[in-house]
């Protein structure tokens, strides 16, 4: 009764769909279930692992670590690339060009170059002599402190002060990031992998995995041999219900049948073979003769079909 209410079509299907739909349900209760439930279980420990361990990994110490080097890179890049050039601009150019290269371009100018050339256009080669060679010397000299202080000695200062220094610092932040950082995230890492493995990935498949492949196995054989089964009883069905009879039909019906109504058309031909030698015979005189056509075509006829027919009389001609 609890049959018929669940599946109340079935009445009519009979048996071979009920013979069908039980190894149907076990496949899918040895396969489908098994499958899903692992899956299940799989995707559990992933949301959990992406909660408690990559969630919090990520918050507390992926982020800062990422934000700390992201800041130095930026501090190295602006203290290589933007701060010498702006402390050179604002700390020893401009101060320079405006406290000591214009007041002592216009001291120059006003108290040593101006009297310079006057004197030197009234004194002639002496004042060449004992007065602009030490001046150019000199000037020779101030511009080599110049060049040295503007294009030497701030390199020298940056990459002794500064880039050598935030090397090292970078170095030991490698390292101390590496040691105290990396290993242990990377022994955690190691450790969560064989826990995995052996109280997860091995026992499922020991314990889940490998009977399930034998249980496929199995189901896949008890599908095959019920299928042969099945498939022998229906050929076996259709012969009985179809196969047999048409040959018993064929065999005691349509073959003596087909022998009656060959005799009875052999039968006929013969007799029309007669009508029509009988109204030869009686339209133009003489005996009957079938063409060699027909007589060749003749079945069980013993004469040769490439005999040539006697000839015919033609009709007298008509007197008027």
């Amino acid at each position: 009764m609890e049959l018929d209410k669940r599946y109340p079509g079935d009445g009519g299907e009979g048996c071979l769909v009920g013979v069908v739909r039980i190894p149907v349900k076990i496949v899918a209760l040895i396969v489908v279930l098994p499958v899903r439930v692992v899956w299940d279980l799989l995707v559990a420990f992933g949301q959990a692992v992406r909660r408690h361990v990559l969630g919090p990994f990520s918050v507390y110490v992926l982020q800062p670590v990422l934000r700390a080097i992201g800041w130095v890179l930026t501090v190295l890049l602006k203290l290589v690339f933007v701060w010498p050039w702006v402390g050179l601009w604002r700390y020893v150019i401009e101060p320079v060009h405006v406290h000591v290269l214009a007041p002592a371009g216009r001291f120059l100018y006003a108290y040593l170059f101006r009297p310079l050339g006057e004197a030197f256009l009234w004194a002639g080669r002496g004042g060449m002599r004992y007065l602009l060679a030490p001046l150019a010397k000199g000037l020779a000299r101030v511009v080599r402190v110049l060049g040295m202080a503007l294009f030497v000695w701030p390199w020298v200062g940056l990459w002794r002060y500064v880039l050598a220094p935030v090397g090292r610092g970078l170095l030991w932040l490698g390292g101390a990031l590496h040691r105290y950082v990396l290993t242990p995230v990377g022994h955690a890492l190691a450790w969560a992998g064989s826990v995995l493995y052996r109280c997860l990935l091995r026992p499922l498949g020991v314990y889940v995995l490998a009977p399930l492949g034998q249980a496929l196995v199995w189901a896949w054989h008890v599908a095959g041999r019920i299928l042969r089964a099945v498939w022998r009883g229906v050929r076996l069905v259709g012969w009985v219900l179809v196969g047999w009879p048409v040959a018993q039909v064929y065999r005691h019906v349509l073959t003596p049948v087909g022998h009656a109504v060959r005799e009875v058309w052999r039968s006929v031909r013969a007799t029309v073979r007669e009508v029509r030698a009988e109204v030869r015979r009686a339209l133009f005189g003489g005996p009957g003769r079938e063409p060699a056509r027909s007589r060749a075509r003749t079945l069980g006829s013993t004469t040769a079909a490439g005999t040539a027919p006697a000839p015919e009389s033609s009709p007298p001609p008509r007197r008027g």
